[in-house]
């Protein structure tokens, strides 16, 4: 099983089917004039175009176990500020799934590449694990990464793919496996909306997933 599907809604969240690991993207259908999270609103994070701003902050030591092998393709850029992008969007997935691994929906290493409102839509996701006593196992494969910057290099998107073919969950009560349901397609693409920092992090303000949207 994969990380379950995120969406931009609670509602539509809530009802995401089961099994799914979903990451989080942005960019999908955006242009790179109007990425969501661009504004300097509540919630969301104030801009900095620097590519070595944010390069000292001491950021959170995520620990995932040998259970679960979450990696990551060619996820590398010649831009220093989508390379930085990709850099805290890897750390913003892997700290989620810590949270999960570790029962805990209330983790400040995930909270640190959230912004607040972005942080309320990654506690709904861990919570449809935590809720129901599961973990994750296996092996995540994250691939085909894409950056889009704004013009003025404040705000961006980050997308990618995941497979979740083998990847599961585990209760942790009665140690009961699980993988997604039979038919169901196991590649799933994430669009994530982000915004730099005060300090320089980048991180996420919404999420949106699509089974099957890698194949588009």
């Amino acid at each position: 099983m994969a990380r379950r599907a995120l969406t931009t809604t609670a509602a539509a969240f809530a009802t995401t089917a089961a099994l799914l690991l979903t990451a989080c993207g942005g960019g999908g259908d955006s242009s790179s004039d109007d990425i969501k999270g661009a504004g300097n609103t509540s919630g969301s994070p104030s801009a900095s175009a620097s590519p070595s701003a944010g390069a000292d902050v001491e950021r959170p030591v995520i620990k995932l176990p040998s259970s679960f092998q979450l990696t990551f393709e060619n996820w590398t850029s010649s831009d220093p500020v989508k390379q930085a992008v990709l850099n805290d969007g890897k750390e913003q997935l892997r700290a989620g799934y810590e949270a999960i691994i570790e029962n805990d929906p209330e983790s400040k290493d995930r909270a640190f590449y959230d912004t607040k409102n972005g942080f309320l839509q990654s506690q709904q996701w861990i919570r449809t694990y935590t809720d129901k006593n599961l973990t994750v196992i296996g092996k995540l494969p994250v691939f085909d990464p894409k950056v889009i910057l704004s013009k003025d290099k404040a705000a961006g998107s980050l997308s990618y793919c995941t497979d979740e073919s083998k990847a599961s969950t585990r209760n942790r009560k009665t140690g009961e496996v699980k993988g997604n349901p039979a038919g169901t397609d196991p590649e799933v693409l994430y669009v994530i909306s982000m915004g730099k920092n005060a300090q320089g992090v980048w991180q996420a303000v919404s999420a949106r997933s699509e089974r099957g949207g890698c194949a588009k």
